[in-house]
């Protein structure tokens, strides 16, 4: 182990100190090719700038296509919510007109019923009162009658 260690110490030195081989030197760029490569670049911006307007105005296009199928559908609810609406109130139009029939016929009934019962009590008065005269009358009968077996 002893005998290692310095071996490696020394192999660590040499590969840290070893120049670097991977790097290349660029060749010299002349101001010519500058000014051309900026002058391409400019001109790409500007087809850039140009496609962005464009994808705006397709973004554009489309929000206003959607707005639109948004405003017809909107409206489409709309009818078909009042045609509801109106279809609501004539349910309830009918059905209120028809338990108004229906509560003045039960009324007019039950004025005629109670008209009746009254007739009616009137006239078991009348019949009670008649009975009784008549039961009265027969009990004089039979008083001025002579008796059963003289005859």
């Amino acid at each position: 182990m002893k005998k290692t260690l310095p071996f490696l110490l020394l192999l660590f030195i040499i590969l840290c100190h070893v120049p670097v081989l991977a790097v290349e030197t660029a060749p010299r760029i002349s101001d010519r090719e500058i000014i051309e490569n900026l002058s391409d670049l400019r001109g790409d911006i500007k087809e850039l700038k140009a496609g962005q307007k464009a994808l705006e105005q397709r973004f554009d296009d489309m929000n206003n296509s959607v707005n639109k199928r948004f405003d017809d559908m909107n409206n489409s609810v709309n009818k078909r919510f009042d045609i509801l609406q109106w279809m609501l109130g004539l349910f309830i139009t009918v059905a209120l007109s028809i338990f108004g029939v229906m509560g003045r016929i039960l009324w007019n009934q039950q004025k005629k019923l109670t008209q009746i019962e009254a007739t009616l009590e009137a006239q078991k008065e009348e019949l009670s009162f008649l009975k009784s005269l008549i039961e009265k009358l027969q009990s004089l009968i039979e008083k001025l009658l002579p008796p059963r077996g003289v005859l």
